[in-house]
């Protein structure tokens, strides 16, 4: 099983943080994407990446408006300046003694504690576990685009349970969702709309 460090905290809160990675590691994490922050003792917290984003600085103001930039000046740019990416994560919920819960964590981690990028088995073991609750962690978040989290997330964890032998999964996920927005058409026509437009990989 390869495990998958994406970067290092650089801050967070009860409900979410932000991590700082390499610009030249970004194939690794990707919108919707679950990721998991080992704690002290057998506690770790799950997330979802819902922002990416990469700062700009004195030099690249610099550098956008030159004439010309070469291959090597870009390359350098991004490989040798320790200018970081930002990936921002909700959180979703944790694990303690093994037993997998959708609440809020306990406690936030700390500075510079490591994320790591969920493997299909720890993604389907997450996913599997309970009634959907950590979906109400991401309706709620109105300050992030919901419906293409929702689609992003239920895209790759689809594709995690078919490779865990789990294909009801996705169908059981949407019906939950089609429950929880009953009440509120627009986020529902949205979130179906953005769903109608994934494609789930055997």
């Amino acid at each position: 099983m390869t495990v998958l460090e994406i970067g290092r905290l650089l801050r967070s809160n009860t409900t979410g943080c932000v991590v700082g990675c390499r610009v030249t590691d970004l194939d690794v994490p990707v919108f919707g994407g679950m990721v998991r922050i080992p704690l002290q003792g057998d506690q770790q917290i799950y997330g979802l990446i819902h922002d990416i984003r990469i700062d700009d600085d004195g030099l690249v103001r610099q550098l956008v408006t030159a004439a010309e930039i070469t291959d090597e000046v870009i390359l350098d740019n991004r490989l040798n300046r320790n200018v970081p990416a930002e990936v921002g994560v909700l959180f979703i919920g944790y694990e303690h003694g093994g037993v997998i819960s959708h609440l809020v964590p306990p406690r936030p981690p700390l500075t510079l504690d490591r994320i790591y990028s969920c493997t299909p088995e720890e993604s389907c073991r997450f996913t599997s576990a309970g009634r959907f609750g950590y979906f109400r962690h991401i309706l709620r978040a109105a300050d992030l685009p919901v419906p293409e989290l929702l689609a992003a997330h239920l895209q790759q964890a689809g594709a995690d349970q078919n490779h865990c032998g789990d294909p009801g999964w996705l169908s059981a996920a949407t019906r939950e969702l089609i429950i929880l927005l009953r009440d509120d058409y627009p986020v529902l026509m949205a979130v179906l709309g953005s769903i109608s437009d994934m494609q789930i990989s055997a």
